[in-house]
């Protein structure tokens, strides 16, 4: 199977041809060869490439259309085993493509919790089901993620798992921790922190601050972020191994995460789109579809999140998709779950930050899915002979999010009706479009 997209501005720090338009051949599941455009179609002769005259099965016409390497999603739930309802691999994969993700990472609090290779190879063989996006599993730092014992990390990363995390729960046991890092570095496994002072949280349900003293929500103060994140910033540097830190919201934790950078740790990091797009005033009058955790922050802390990103000091933008269904959110501000779906808006939302000139493209790039990538330890690229997954991307595409026209099972979204600009038109995985909106 021979596919030839035609006319797409490829963009990719470090290619040759990064900005220019390109013509790409693909080759089974592979990308067999990347050229400059030549604005004529092949003719019944086919096209001279390196491996001889080839007759495209399938031509693309992609002029005014970015192609990028397929973007990973760092930071999902798809609630398969255990809720179902909310969403499942299928669902979930299906959101992802229509996103524009090639891989997501699915975290382990499931029902079981991804705590052992039986669950493990139950994720990777839902997704083979699916037969659409890559499903990298991230199983549990600890049994049951109750921060007690720590999991059998070795038969985890056996049955496909490539990180470890309690997300959902912190590790609150610094010995706990430092003993998952150690293990995780002689195994080369990545470890993803959700960093959470439970004590300081209590009983808050959103941020602390103006906003929450004004509707009368229980607050939540940065502090319970930053602490934990300086925590582990410290773990990571007593035993010289990485540490990912999940979906930071605060300033603090930003300077923190810089500061160590700047002296050599091996920290890395991700934020998710809602905290650069939104402050704890889209909680207005109780609504639950910004009711999150780690929750939306002041003002202060969304400028910080994007300085942030703009300078280096976070590496990823991932989605923390968390899908729930009515029964979870149409209820009281404080019964209500945490979370909300991220993957069908995600690259949208993240394109108005090149709009607004605080990111650029090749940036964007490097967020969602060059450094994801590299921290993973997966092979991508626009590059002769990668594994093809490429998104194509229509930066001009205008629509008004419809939350009831989304892949996803749920509708959790404080974006639901939103004008935005910018979004996936094919998605590629392996060779295989298994999401087109041309």
């Amino acid at each position: 199977m021979w596919i030839l997209i035609k006319g797409a501005k490829a963009v990719e720090p470090g290619l040759s041809l990064n900005g220019k338009p390109v013509d790409i051949l693909i080759g089974d599941d592979r990308i067999a060869e990347i050229f400059p455009h030549k604005d004529q179609a092949p003719d019944r002769d086919g096209i001279e490439t390196a491996h001889g005259r080839i007759f495209p099965d399938r031509i693309v016409q992609a002029s005014g259309f970015i192609a990028v390497p397929g973007l990973i999603d760092m930071h999902v739930h798809f609630r398969e085993p255990g809720h179902e309802y909310k969403e499942t691999v299928e669902t979930g994969s299906k959101a992802a493509a229509w996103g524009g993700f090639t891989a997501v990472c699915t975290m382990p609090n499931t029902n079981p919790v991804n705590d052992n290779a039986q669950v493990t190879r139950f994720i990777i063989e839902q997704a083979a089901k699916a037969d659409k996006v890559r499903v990298y599993p991230v199983a549990a730092i600890s049994k049951e993620i109750k921060g007690d014992t720590l999991c059998e990390f070795g038969e985890l990363k056996s049955a496909g798992a490539v990180a470890v995390s309690d997300d959902g729960n912190p590790v609150t046991n610094s010995r706990l921790m430092r003993r998952a890092l150690e293990y995780a570095k002689g195994i080369g496994l990545v470890v993803i922190s959700h960093c959470e002072v439970p004590e300081l949280v209590g009983t808050g349900v959103m941020n602390e601050g103006e906003t929450a003293t004004r509707i009368g929500l229980g607050g939540i103060p940065n502090a319970a972020e930053s602490i934990m994140v300086s925590r582990d910033i410290m773990l990571s540097e007593l035993t010289q191994t990485p540490v990912h830190i999940a979906h930071v919201s605060t300033r603090e934790s930003v300077d923190a995460i810089r500061d160590a950078k700047n002296r050599g740790v091996k920290v890395t990091a991700e934020t998710a789109p809602h905290y650069f797009s939104l402050t704890d005033q889209a909680v207005g009058d109780y609504d639950t579809h910004a009711k999150m955790n780690p929750p939306l922050r002041s003002e202060q802390d969304r400028t910080a999140i994007c300085r942030g990103l703009a300078d280096g000091t976070i590496d990823v933008i991932a989605t923390d998709h968390a899908p729930h269904s009515a029964l979870e959110k149409d209820v009281e501000f404080d019964r209500a779950a945490n979370g909300i779906i991220g993957l069908e808006t995600s690259l949208s939302l993240s394109l108005e930050l090149v709009r607004k000139n605080i990111l650029s493209m090749e940036q964007i790039v490097e967020k969602m899915s060059i450094n994801p990538a590299r921290i993973l330890g997966l092979d991508r690229g626009l590059s002769p002979g990668n594994i093809a997954d490429i998104t194509l991307i229509d930066p001009e595409y205008s629509y008004t999010v419809d939350a009831q026209k989304f892949q996803s099972k749920s509708r959790n979204t404080p974006f639901d009706g939103w004008k935005l600009k910018g979004r996936a038109v094919m998605t590629i995985v392996g060779g295989k479009v298994v999401f087109e909106g041309l």
